[in-house]
């Protein structure tokens, strides 16, 4: 059983869809189950596209936040 928790921030802010969600898979595979990942975007369609992949790929998604520039994600991989 892992407990320990790799908390890191990925800044995708600029990017437009579909790459910040090609760019969180890629992210997420290389980490491991249990691991946290927080996620910045700023393109408008990431607020549906990350917590729709975030279910199609079986990740938590912890919390979800609008920020003054688009949105802040907080992932744990499944």
């Amino acid at each position: 059983m892992t407990s320990g928790k790799s908390d890191s921030a990925y800044d995708l802010r600029g990017l437009k869809c579909p790459l910040p969600v090609l760019k969180t898979r890629r992210r997420l595979k290389s980490m491991r189950s249990g691991d946290e990942l927080i996620i910045e975007t700023s393109d408008p369609l990431a607020g549906i596209d990350i917590p729709h992949f975030c279910r199609e790929e079986g990740h938590e998604l912890l919390q979800s936040e609008k920020t003054s520039d688009g949105h802040r994600f907080y992932i744990r991989k499944g």
